[in-house]
């Protein structure tokens, strides 16, 4: 979080206001309207970062952003296996997919970057 607050708080005041928000994720260059996915997020910004509405993200409102607690990151990730690699989807992974998607399965923290692959037996 500290990382984050760093790189993003450009005008070293300890908080991120919107337009160092955005200004990580999109710049400008000339362009004369914004793509919808910046107005998109700037409303995400107002509605949901910014939960006392002061303008700025403070210490605690940034860690809510990077890790929310409602977030289950090894559910996230096992879901996102199951779907790169499920090619019949039958929600289901047999030994062929996995084999066919193991750069998927080894660069995973789910499977501690593969050395579950190699402690598994089966």
């Amino acid at each position: 979080m500290q990382e984050t607050m760093e790189d993003i708080d450009k005008n070293s005041d300890g908080f991120i206001d919107l337009e160092e928000y955005i200004g990580d994720m999109y710049s400008q260059d000339g362009d004369a309207e914004e793509p919808e996915w910046v107005k998109t997020e700037r409303e995400q910004f107002v509605e949901f970062r910014d939960k006392n509405r002061d303008g700025k993200m403070d210490k605690e409102e940034t860690k809510d952003w990077i890790l929310p607690s409602d977030y289950d990151h090894a559910e996230a990730e096992a879901r996102h296996l199951v779907y790169e690699s499920d090619q019949d989807k039958d929600g289901k992974l047999t030994r062929e997919e996995i084999v066919d998607k193991s750069d998927l399965f080894v660069g995973s923290q789910a499977t501690d970057f593969g050395e579950a692959l190699v402690r598994h037996d089966e």
